[in-house]
């Protein structure tokens, strides 16, 4: 269709037979297009004419319009939220409505770092990011050309993955006063963590919180447990205490010997088993006249870290004492004095490993301070110490000043007349006499020599020296 042939054929009123060379010729060619040829501006399917009105048919290109930018979109390649501390970030930007190749897009990635670029083909592939601290980054992409802009924002929480927590709290709680728990999390910074506690007897409606500490208190006597979930991203990780709850208990901290701290592997498992090897050597010490101390009263803990120090509590036993406060807390402290004095005397030792023995020694604190801290005796204290402070100053203005006090001339005119009455001739009034003109006499003259001999005044950066 379209195409026009022309070739050669016998007359109608030849007779002749055509040769076995002879050959008919034909041609081929295009026709000039008509209307016909075309449906809807459109040329029919299989139809190839040429030229004629084909031009007025043909679709032409036109320029399209400059448009602002709309239906801006910025997603993460794997479509979440988090990205992985140290790894890649890979952003997807991509435009709605607009002119892409007249667009630039601006990737702000939140953390004082940007990119521009002249338009959005430019990345179709994505933008890649690495982030060198855990938070929440504000990332935001712009698009903008001559007509307008346009901003989206995306909120990316970059997390580091959790390895290890500890729960830290104490071993042994006084009832019905508040105590502090805190899970330690290692590494220190994660990213956005969640807490949930199920403390004590709690154990159906635990505690969520976004902080790692909580306060509480024990109301009941005996061994409470506390335990602590930690949800970072897609891990969570677990941490179970025991507490023993006490009316009254006492405790007191321990040091070693220093080749302890050369065999310290600063794990769990070892404190466990020293503090175990601890206890069993304190339990060992037998007083000559009381009591010694029971498998249930005596706990031992092996504190973190080095040097590597630890920490006993004296718990009390209600069968002796009867649940009576005043014998709870005699017995205690008789216990206490009993465990201490052989402290003291280097009477607990363990054997850690062949050829290493190791002596348990009370650790002694540093003393109270000077002033009394406490609310109600912060007044009379501080009086104590400024009196001690004017009176320091008063000793040094007289010692400093003596030569211009009279008082002090009339005391030392009185001492040598005593001492010139001991000192005195057989003839005592003549002596006497004598004496006192002379005192009188020198002290005068010392006085007027003072008085006009010239002071000289030195001016430090610590004040004024007078000589």
């Amino acid at each position: 269709m379209g195409v026009k042939r022309i070739y050669q054929k016998l007359k109608p009123t030849s007779r002749c037979v055509m040769g076995k060379t002879y050959f008919v010729s034909m041609t081929s060619g295009s026709c000039d297009c008509t209307e016909a040829d075309f449906e809807w501006y459109r040329k029919v399917v299989s139809n190839n004419c040429t030229a004629g009105v084909s031009v007025e048919y043909t679709a032409r290109r036109h320029q399209c319009p400059i448009q602002a930018p709309k239906g801006l979109h910025l997603v993460t390649s794997e479509g979440t939220l988090t990205a992985t501390l140290g790894t890649n970030a890979t952003f997807l930007v991509f435009l709605e409505e607009g002119d892409g190749a007249k667009t630039s897009i601006t990737l702000d990635f939140g953390d004082g770092h940007a990119l521009t670029y002249s338009n959005v083909s430019s990345i179709e592939d994505g933008i890649k990011h690495i982030y060198k601290a855990v938070g929440i980054y504000r990332v935001t992409a712009t698009g903008e050309n001559s007509l307008g802009s346009e901003t989206v924002t995306l909120y990316l929480h970059v997390t580091c993955p959790l390895e290890f927590i500890h729960l830290s709290a104490p071993f042994v709680a006084v009832r019905n006063k508040e105590v502090n728990l805190t899970a330690v999390l290692w590494p220190s910074q994660v990213g956005t963590v969640t807490y949930v506690w199920w403390i004590g007897n709690n154990t159906e409606q635990p505690v969520i919180t976004l902080e790692g500490s909580v306060a509480c208190t024990f109301s009941r006597e005996g061994i409470s447990t506390v335990t602590v979930q930690v949800s970072a991203g897609n891990t969570i990780l677990q941490d179970r205490k025991s507490i023993a709850v006490h009316e009254y208990f006492r405790s007191h901290l321990l040091a070693f010997s220093s080749n302890l701290d050369d065999h310290n592997p600063d794990v769990a498992e070892w404190r466990l088993d020293v503090s175990r090897v601890i206890r069993n050597s304190l339990i060992q010490v037998k007083p000559p006249r009381a009591t010694g101390v029971g498998e249930d009263q005596l706990l031992v803990t092996v504190l973190p870290g080095l040097p590597t120090a630890a920490e006993f509590f004296l718990l009390p036993d209600k069968l002796l004492t009867e649940g009576k406060a005043e014998k709870t807390s005699a017995h205690l402290d008789q216990l206490s004095e009993v465990l201490l004095g052989a402290l003291n005397q280097n009477l607990v030792q363990f054997t850690l490993r062949p050829g290493v023995q190791v002596t348990v020694y009370a650790a002694h604190l540093s003393a109270a301070p000077l002033v009394d801290t406490s609310k109600s005796h912060s007044g009379s204290a501080m009086l104590m110490l400024l009196s001690v402070v004017v009176m320091g100053l008063a000793v040094f203005v007289i010692y400093k000043f003596k030569r211009k006090i009279p008082g002090l001339n009339v005391y030392a005119q009185m001492q040598n007349e005593k001492e010139q009455e001991m000192t005195s001739p057989v003839n005592p009034t003549e002596g006497t006499a004598g004496s006192q003109r002379d005192t009188v006499h020198s002290l005068e003259i010392l006085d007027t020599e003072l008085n006009s001999r010239p002071r000289e005044v030195k001016w430090s950066g610590h004040g004024v020296n007078d000589s």
